[in-house]
């Protein structure tokens, strides 16, 4: 089984909270499926596509790294990227714990997405724009620390697809079973 959720802003990776004293919402309040786990992490302030199976092979495909699994974000920046910055993001950028593979990276126009409670927050004084980002990687809150590193701190960060998954017809809290070999229903 293979479960396409859209992970609405706020909600953990994870079916439990692993008992902090303030109770925060996990994915146990929207999926109420037995015996199936996440494939991956998307952190509790990023929004969008999140696989979960119950196929331990799959899981490992989707989550490790090696695999190389395109994974495609929605990204708001803070500032306006010029040419020379995304193209710093395609060659990879040093972060802390090393040299990021190559980004495929573009502006583009604001999308048609659902809003985001709560709203970011927006600087009159500050401009912002979108970009599509893919990467074949997934470290720890990559895509913020790339683009913090080029100057442009994310605002809000969409998860669109993995491989040929997609959230598009999708709404947060949403979520359905699909094919394991076919992401497009």
């Amino acid at each position: 089984m293979l479960i396409l959720f859209n992970k609405p802003f706020g909600v953990l990776s994870q079916f439990t909270d692993g008992g902090t004293q303030t109770a925060r919402p996990t994915l146990s309040k929207y999926i109420d499926v037995p015996g199936v786990y996440p494939a991956g992490r998307l952190d509790r302030d990023s929004e969008g596509l999140l696989l979960l199976t119950d196929d331990g092979r799959l899981q490992a495909r989707i989550a490790d790294p090696k695999f190389k699994l395109p994974k495609t974000y929605l990204v708001q920046v803070e500032g306006e990227p010029h040419e020379a910055s995304l193209d710093w993001l395609r060659r990879g950028v040093e972060l802390k714990d090393g040299m990021t593979r190559p980004a495929e990276v573009e502006r583009i126009a604001d999308p048609a997405l659902w809003p985001r409670d709560p709203p970011i927050r927006v600087r009159k004084s500050i401009p912002d724009c979108w970009l599509k980002l893919t990467i074949r990687e997934g470290r720890n809150r990559q895509v913020r620390r790339m683009t913090a590193a080029a100057g442009f701190p994310t605002l809000r960060l969409v998860r669109w697809s993995i491989g040929e998954w997609t959230v598009a017809a999708l709404q947060p809290g949403e979520w359905r079973v699909v094919e394991k070999g076919s992401g497009k229903r």
